[in-house]
């Protein structure tokens, strides 16, 4: 079965979300929605709505409408038990996304006869340490980001690497990004680029006091530490862009990679998405 998940904010996600559904019926492809989501439809037989603990346990795959944020929050609602996504993309960029509202018939039909490919994308493990004990522990598709809140100063920020003394960054924050995460806001803080099978992390720190402080590049097998070094209220942690929690001096963030593998549905190839998502043409010389 096929879970519709939509967000319900996006301008015209109606008009995409009766189209999926048209799709799916002609196709006689069984699928099922949230009861937010068959008020949005209008015309959902009652057997297809679901809450979305049931919706999670029973399909097999979903079907996301919205944009990079909307698979995100799916993979947080799902937690351990990770689906494929195919991603309907209503928005701007959407690098998770695998097609526009155009090109859902070919989506569907790619679905039906197995003309895609799961890119199995590597997650992150955060674990919050105080006092030596683990307090949370969270994981990331995008990436785990230490950040100043609301406060104007910078923050201090000491960084270790598999046990090892790198640096101490004075910053508005640190990204801690996978090679998912690496087109999202670690690109815009000067990142690079890292294509899904890259087996590797990059720790990128955001509006640096040095400027010699660039984005690390750092294998997948890494234990990487970061601890608050100064006193600070306003000191934040978010996780993919869902979780926000407070740290205090001394919390120390443990990040590894996960035991977790996200299933990503693509029609193209990466370079082709990395291509048209950025508007790169070549050379004009």
């Amino acid at each position: 079965m096929i879970g519709l998940i939509a967000h319900n904010e996006k301008p015209g996600v109606e008009n995409v979300l009766r189209s999926v559904i048209a799709e799916l019926v002609r196709c006689d492809m069984p699928f099922a929605v949230e009861p937010h989501v068959a008020e949005m439809a209008g015309s959902v037989g009652a057997e297809s709505v679901l809450p979305f603990e049931t919706l999670a346990a029973r399909s097999d795959t979903f079907i996301t409408l919205g944009g990079d944020g909307t698979i995100l929050r799916l993979v947080y609602r799902l937690g351990d038990v990770l689906r494929p996504v195919f991603g309907i993309n209503i928005g701007s960029l959407g690098f998770l996304t695998c097609a526009a509202p155009s090109e859902i018939a070919q989506m569907i039909t790619a679905m039906r006869n197995g003309g895609y490919v799961l890119s199995e994308r590597t997650l992150l493990r955060a674990e919050l340490l105080r006092d030596g004990k683990t307090l949370q522990t969270f994981h990331a598709l995008n990436d785990v980001v230490t950040g100043r809140g609301a406060r104007p100063e910078m923050v201090r920020l000491k960084l270790t690497l598999n046990g090892i003394s790198l640096i101490n960054y004075n910053a508005d924050g640190l990204i801690v990004a996978t090679p998912t995460g690496s087109t999202a806001y670690s690109l815009s803080a000067g990142g690079p680029v890292l294509v899904p099978e890259s087996k590797c992390f990059v720790v990128t720190p955001i509006c640096p006091h040095v400027l010699t402080n660039r984005a690390t590049v750092v294998g997948d097998d890494a234990v990487i530490e970061a601890s608050v070094a100064e006193r600070s209220d306003d000191v934040v942690l978010t996780i993919d862009g869902q979780d926000m929690t407070a740290l205090k001096f001394g919390d120390t963030l443990r990040i590894t990679k996960s035991d977790r593998i996200f299933p990503l549905a693509m029609l193209r190839p990466f370079p082709e998405i990395l291509r048209e998502k950025l508007k790169w043409s070549g050379s004009n010389i």
